[in-house]
């Protein structure tokens, strides 16, 4: 039984329900009121029945609650992404054309089971490269992510390359088309990477399966457009070997340049290695801590600039850092050098550092943490700064460890670095110490090489 008058309340008061639009708290839009009396209801709308069918079909393209769910360099890669992804799609009528000729189609002089073995070559050359682009890189792809997206997209104008060029060239047609398969198969494998490491950057409210989605969303809508403007600049050029390289090299020089542009926008807050030595060096000049977006202007991206260095026997600092290095590789010395510099801290130790002339090589414990391995490769970088203006660095190392390092992973926190890993080579070697016994270990000759032996 209700009380009795509360019928009447009930009838003489009104009621709202406001209905808004978004999935996300932050990007939300009122699309109606309803207000109930005893007697009516009134309903009004917001926004026009067209401006409803817009936001669906942007919400096939972009993530749900964009643009607050994603970072702020988002929108200025896809625009570059999707520009160099169009380039790519007409340019690939164009070779596909080229390659298609020169297997025979049109001829009757072809055969179907020789136009069969040789796609067929193409293709197992190209998985077998992939395979092995995987064994020798795959688990480093994720370390330096702006320099393999870029060698990923060169690699495939490369393979395109190697296709329009295979009709000049009937007798060596099996090779070059080969060659350019394997290129794009390190494309494959390099582009994959890297694009699950940006996916995870982008995804702000942990929506990287959304991100990724509608990524391919656009990615489709890029690729019909591209085919359709390919399948008509092929038409128009069909013949005509000057139009064709001309507008091939005009788009992959526009490729190249999107490509750049596009990795240029990204601010990653991952640490790598030469994020991490930019910002150790600038905290140890001023004390202060460079954001992400000003890093992003800094480091090198073009991978051609690590080869040069190499011919040039230029090294940056953190190149002068060895992460994980073997044990068996150490001679008698260096082990008591380890001993010495590390006694008072050995049991607790998660690493150990050695210097070899102009570089620091670092032993990581079996049971170090990612955050341990990070520790341990800003300890070296600091190492190697100190060693440039004091002789003997190693005191003065642990001391600004102890005393510094704390405040500066608390700084590069709270500008937004992610400080949870360091991303690096895949780390293969480990170590494992005990002071317990390390005295008489030492002593033991199967510790020792043959030629520490006679030290």
């Amino acid at each position: 039984m209700q009380p009795e008058g509360s019928e009447n309340e009930q009838l003489s008061s009104s009621f709202t329900i406001e209905e808004w639009r978004g999935s996300s708290g932050t990007k939300l839009s009122r699309t109606a009121i309803l207000t109930a009396t005893s007697s009516s209801l009134a309903f009004t709308r917001f926004g026009t029945r067209w401006g409803q069918i817009w936001s669906s079909i942007l919400g096939t393209f972009v993530p749900e609650g964009f643009p607050s769910s994603v970072t702020p360099d988002y929108v200025p890669f896809q625009i570059w992404d999707t520009l160099q992804g169009l380039s790519t799609y007409i340019r690939a009528m164009l070779s596909t054309q080229a390659l298609l000729s020169a297997i025979g189609v049109g001829e009757t002089t072809a055969t179907v089971i020789g136009a069969t073995f040789q796609w067929f070559l193409r293709d197992f050359t190209g998985m077998l490269g992939g395979i092995l682009f995987t064994f020798y890189q795959g688990s480093n792809l994720d370390s330096n992510a702006k320099m393999w997206r870029l060698v990923a997209d060169f690699m495939n104008d490369l393979g395109m390359l190697m296709d329009l060029l295979s009709p000049l060239f009937p007798s060596a047609f099996i090779l070059i088309v080969c060659l350019g398969s394997i290129s794009r198969s390190f494309t494959g494998v390099a582009s994959g990477a890297t694009r699950a490491a940006l996916t995870q950057h982008f995804a702000l409210e942990r929506n990287a399966a959304d991100i990724s989605a509608k990524e391919g969303s656009q990615e489709t809508l890029a690729t019909m457009t591209g085919m359709v403007i390919g399948m008509l600049l092929a038409h128009i050029t069909r013949g005509n070997a000057l139009a064709i390289w001309v507008s091939f090299l005009s788009l992959t020089m526009f490729h190249l340049y999107a490509n750049y542009k596009a990795v240029q926008c990204l601010s990653l807050t991952t640490l790598n290695c030469e994020r991490s030595s930019i910002l150790l060096k600038h905290f140890l000049g001023t004390g202060e801590v460079l954001t992400p977006q000003q890093v992003s202007k800094m480091e090198h991206i073009l991978p051609f600039w690590a080869s040069w260095r190499r011919l040039t026997n230029t090294k940056l600092l953190y190149e002068r850092v060895q992460l994980g290095a073997k044990a068996s590789s150490l001679r008698h010395s260096e082990i008591l050098e380890l001993y010495k510099s590390a006694k008072s801290d050995l049991k607790l130790a998660q690493y150990l550092l050695l210097e070899k002339k102009d570089n620091i090589v670092i032993f990581v414990h079996k049971y170090a943490a990612n955050v341990d391995i990070l520790m341990a490769f800003f300890h070296a970088l600091l190492l190697l700064s100190l060693r440039e203006e004091i002789k003997h660095g190693q005191t003065d190392s642990h001391k600004w460890m102890d005393e510094h390092y704390p405040i500066f992973i608390s700084k590069l926190q709270s500008v937004g670095w992610s400080t949870e890993r360091l991303l690096s080579p895949s780390i293969v070697w480990r170590a494992h110490w005990d002071d317990a016994s390390v005295e008489e270990k030492l002593k033991q000759p199967y510790l020792l090489r043959p030629e520490a032996k006679k030290q």
